[in-house]
């Protein structure tokens, strides 16, 4: 059975010693009291819960799975789920970052990533349940009405019930525009709804009293397309006056879908027959609405792919250390034994480096993005919150998308240092990659983020966006141009920010010229932001290690070390996604579609 251990140190490195995210949240009066040790603290035992709780039920609840009663509709998690749910309730951890006006612990939002990621890392499908929660509770709290706001978020807010987003139907995927639900408005302010829903992650189980639906509709006189949708909050019971459970509403799961991962979230078929729903926001103002949602969504997506690249590389590492077979090419390294330990090898090592540079280059990016979002949420000041809103804009996409991608090279890679134990069960690799493989997929495939971050977020505003991040990797640049020791990072760094200037103008000058120039250069454009991105933050993280190595702190060794190959073997890879990004839309479009 695999193992879990919460990267605490590595966490409280980038914190505290990379970031200085307690100098940023103090300057906010929401988080002015914040200090180093509470940080720590609420980390520790975080920890504890993924890895004693969670953990534990990872492989059994992938093994086991999700049952419906076709009868009832009702949904049972696997063996223990709702014992661990009511555990995470009592421990007080789903108020974590929420509004203290709703009973909320208040905490900045990126202590609560961090703990998200050690349950991502602990078991992916479980922290689904009360992860899509937050999106809900977000979304309520930005567009919901009063009444709306005092009878669903204190008890999103205590745990007491979960969320769920209900956007995709059979017909349309990511293409929300072309869906069909129906909303009917009613004389006492409420609507009747029908529709079908798919793919819906914590749809339906038995963890809860109630589960919140955060559901898109039309109403009757709604414009086509996606300037015709409305969002609505359907219970799954309904809310009495008193705040006490009424009767089942018309919402209910219809089948489960039997998914290649994460087998033990429940991912329903939802079926809406005269469902009573209330709307949130304003009527064709529903998308807007729900992308505080989606975007919440897409950063916890790319956190829950963090998570598994890290236990992957956890397991991964310690087999290679253990496992003998064969000799080392330049003579056995280890004579009073049969072989020697398969970490000796060139190309395991590699493996596990790139797991462990995709995972601690990752665990800088996330980071940052939630304390600029901390900033974005309780910022004072009108022209600092839209700085870090639009930065945030920026890099969502690549938070979903590289950090996605790198999972699933990484787990894959993990996986293959088992060599045939990989692909058996009881180990917990294949799992990892099967829940890895999803994670590619939803809340926008990584085609859509790509297309987002070169279409709308970069060309939409003529690179501003990007500029302004661009300078800041040029200051830091600038600011070590001097330092020798730094030089093996700087210049790499400095040269790709060069190309990515470079190439964002030619594909838009491509583009005005046409438009399908984006979707043949989106990909592979965003692969290459990524990895300048990373490049940074790696940079940044040298830096520290640098100044501590003298310490005789073996973690900076080991960061250096890891720095080191990120630079020489994987940042290298931009030379041929910068060439492919620039062969264009000739030879994909050349072939008559008859032909394929």
């Amino acid at each position: 059975m695999p193992q879990y251990n919460p990267p605490l140190r590595d966490m409280q490195f980038v914190m505290h010693e990379v970031l200085n995210v307690v100098e940023q949240l103090k300057t906010l009066p929401a988080h002015a009291d914040i200090d180093a040790d509470t940080i720590n603290a609420v980390l520790e035992e975080g920890g504890k819960f993924a890895a004693e709780v969670l953990a534990p039920l990872n492989l059994s609840g992938d093994a086991e799975g999700c049952s419906l009663d076709k009868t009832t509709h009702e949904v049972s998690p696997p063996k223990g789920f709702k014992e661990a749910y009511a555990k995470y309730v009592e421990g007080g951890w789903p108020s974590l970052g929420c509004d203290p006006e709703f009973g909320g612990q208040g905490l900045p939002l990126v202590l609560n990533q961090a703990f998200y990621e050690m349950m991502n890392s602990a078991n992916q499908a479980w922290t689904m349940y009360p992860g899509l929660s937050h999106g809900a509770y977000e979304a309520l709290h930005a567009h919901g009405t009063a009444e709306q706001k005092a009878t669903y978020l204190p008890k999103l807010t205590s745990g007491e019930w979960t969320g769920t987003m209900c956007l995709t139907e059979p017909h349309c995927g990511t293409d929300l525009g072309l869906l069909r639900s129906k909303a009917e408005p009613l004389a006492d302010g409420t609507y009747k709804i029908n529709g079908a829903k798919i793919f819906i992650s914590a749809g339906e189980h038995d963890m809860v009293s109630n589960i919140v639906h955060l559901v898109l509709a039309r109403l009757p006189d709604a414009p086509e397309g996606s300037k015709g949708i409305s969002l609505f909050v359907v219970p799954k019971f309904l809310v009495n006056a008193d705040g006490t459970l009424g009767k089942r509403n018309g919402i209910f799961c219809a089948g489960l879908e039997h998914k290649m991962g994460i087998h033990a979230n429940s991912t329903c078929q939802m079926v809406l027959e005269d469902a009573v729903g209330t709307m949130v926001g304003q009527p064709n103002k529903g998308l807007a609405a729900m992308f505080v949602m989606m975007n919440a969504a897409r950063l916890g997506v790319g956190n829950q792919s963090l998570g598994l690249t890290e236990v992957a590389y956890q397991n991964a590492a310690a087999y290679a250390k253990d496992r003998i077979q064969m000799r080392a090419l330049s003579g056995p390294k280890s004579p009073d034994k049969a072989a020697d330990s398969i970490i000796v090898h060139p190309d395991v090592r590699k493996m596990l480096l790139t797991a462990r540079a995709y995972a601690e280059g990752g665990r800088a990016f996330s980071t940052y993005v939630a304390v600029t979002l901390d900033r974005a949420l309780a910022s004072q000041d009108e022209d600092e919150r839209k700085e870090a809103e639009d930065e945030v804009a920026l890099l969502t996409p690549i938070i979903k998308a590289f950090i996605t991608d790198n999972a699933w090279i990484s787990t894959s890679h993990c996986m293959q240092v088992f060599g045939g134990h990989g692909f058996i069960h009881e180990w917990g690799m294949e799992q990892f990659v099967r829940d890895a493989r999803i994670n590619m997929i939803y809340e926008g495939t990584n085609t859509i983020q790509s297309l987002d971050l070169l279409g709308r977020k970069i060309l939409g505003d003529n690179g501003a966006k990007l500029k302004k991040f661009g300078k800041k990797i040029a200051a830091f640049v600038e600011e070590e141009g001097t330092n020798e020791a730094m030089q093996e990072f700087i210049n790499p760094l400095a040269d790709i920010g060069d190309k990515v200037t470079k190439l964002t103008t030619e594909i838009g000058m491509k583009a005005f010229q046409n438009p399908d120039e984006v979707g043949a250069a989106a990909v592979d454009y965003l692969r290459v932001v990524g990895h300048m991105t990373f490049a940074y933050f790696w940079a940044r993280m040298a830096k520290v290690a640098l100044e501590k190595e003298a310490s005789g702190d073996k973690f900076y060794t080991a960061k250096l070390c890891t720095a080191r190959f990120y630079f020489a073997k994987l940042l290298p890879e931009t030379a041929s996604l910068i060439r492919t990004a620039r062969a264009g839309l000739p030879s994909l479009m050349e072939m008559d579609e008859a032909l394929f």
